[in-house]
């Protein structure tokens, strides 16, 4: 008698509706005045010894926000985008798309009962992620796709017809 393994099912991906850049902002504000506090107080803790602004700030960065590795392809038509945020939900990420920016803020309430598991405190594992991605041209903000699936964030991005082009294809 043969025994089959099922797979278990593929997450659907959710699809993210980008909210208001500025807006986006105010709330990325409160994070960045977090992390210039600390960084401060690592520029106090070593009597105010100068020359090592670049590394306190570098330092309370990966004290409160956790890393987020980005992929960027680039076609003729668009861009795709792929931000690695693991362990984050659709509701606990907020993102905005500009014209030549990508911007992703989540926030995330860790369980008590992760805690009392023998988890490392908080203060360990960052519990925010901030991230801005500059691109090279302009995009269509209005025809972006933005979906989440397995801890990628996924961006299709398409580019901005150039003005010029459009001349030139209605004549």
């Amino acid at each position: 008698m043969k025994h089959t393994k099922s797979s278990p099912p593929i997450p659907r991906a959710t699809l993210l509706r980008p909210c208001d850049a500025e807006a986006l902002q105010w709330d990325m504000q409160e994070i960045q005045l977090a992390i210039a506090r600390r960084a401060y107080e690592l520029f106090e803790s070593r009597n105010r010894e100068h020359g090592h602004d670049w590394e306190d700030w570098f330092q309370a960065e990966s004290e409160l926000l956790r890393p987020v590795s980005v992929a960027i392809s680039d076609t003729t038509e668009r861009f795709s985008v792929r931000a690695n945020i693991l362990g984050f939900s659709d509701n606990e990420l907020k993102v905005s798309i500009e014209a030549k920016r990508i911007s992703i803020l989540g926030r995330k309430e860790l369980a008590a009962a992760t805690a009392s598991q023998g988890a490392p405190p908080a203060e360990y594992y960052p519990d925010q992620v901030l991230r801005v991605i500059d691109l090279p041209s302009e995009i269509d903000p209005a025809g972006a796709l933005v979906e989440l699936q397995s801890g990628v964030l996924r961006f299709e991005l398409p580019k901005a017809v150039k003005a010029e082009a459009m001349a030139v294809g209605a004549a």
